[in-house]
C-alpha cells in the first residue's frame, strides 16, 4: 500500500472544505466554527454570502485509489490569521492543490507563495462555482505568474469524480517533479 499526504489550500471561502468532503471515503474531520460578528468584520463574505461557518484548524479526508494508493487529504484554513498552522499541516506532504475563486484571485497569492517558498509541488485548481468558468486556465496562470510547469485545472469542488481526477493529477505532477536520488 502506497500512501501520500495532499494539502488543499487557498483563500477564505474558495471551497476547500467542500472539496475534501466531496471526495472523502470516510466521514471527513472538519474543524468549522460559526462565524462571529468579529470574524465577519475581518472576512469578506461578499462573494460567499451564505457562508456561516469557517475552518479554524483543518479538514481531513481519505481517498483510496485502487488498487493500492491511499491519499490523506488535509484542507488548510484560508484566513491569514490561521496561516501560522500551515507549516505543521504541510509537514510530510507530497504535494498541494491551490484552490482558487477567480472572483477573488488575489486571495490565492499567499498560498502560491507559500508552496513556492517551500518547493512543494502544487497545482492550481479553479473552482467552478455554480458550474461557471469565468476565466481560462491560461488567464489564471498569467495572473498568478505561475511557472510554466505548474498545471492549472478547473473543477466543481462538489463533484466527487472531478475532485478525484484533480487529486490523481496532483500526485502525478508531484512524482514527475521528484529529483532522482544520486
Amino acid at each position: 500500500m502506497w500512501q501520500a499526504k495532499i494539502i488543499v489550500a487557498g483563500g477564505f471561502g474558495v471551497g476547500k472544505t467542500t472539496l475534501v468532503t466531496a471526495v472523502s471515503e470516510i466521514e471527513p474531520v472538519r474543524t468549522e466554527a460559526a462565524m462571529t460578528a468579529v470574524a465577519s468584520s475581518m472576512d469578506d463574505t461578499a462573494h460567499v454570502p451564505q457562508k456561516v461557518v469557517t475552518t479554524t484548524a483543518m479538514d481531513f479526508g481519505r481517498l483510496t485509489v485502487p488498487p493500492d494508493v491511499v491519499l490523506y487529504i488535509f484542507g488548510t484554513p484560508g484566513q491569514r490569521r490561521f496561516w501560522f498552522m500551515w507549516d505543521d499541516i504541510v509537514r510530510g506532504a507530497l504535494a498541494a492543490i491551490v484552490l482558487v475563486d477567480t472572483r477573488r484571485l488575489a486571495d490565492s497569492f499567499g498560498a502560491v507563495d507559500f508552496f513556492e517558498a517551500r518547493r512543494l509541488p502544487f497545482i492550481v485548481v479553479i473552482n467552478r462555482f455554480d458550474g461557471n468558468l469565468s476565466h481560462s486556465a491560461e488567464q489564471v496562470k498569467d495572473a498568478l505568474a505561475l511557472a510554466p510547469d505548474v498545471p492549472v485545472l478547473d473543477c466543481d469542488a462538489r463533484e466527487r469524480d472531478q475532485v478525484k481526477q484533480v487529486l490523481i493529477t496532483t500526485v502525478k505532477h508531484a512524482l514527475a517533479r521528484r529529483q532522482p536520488v544520486s
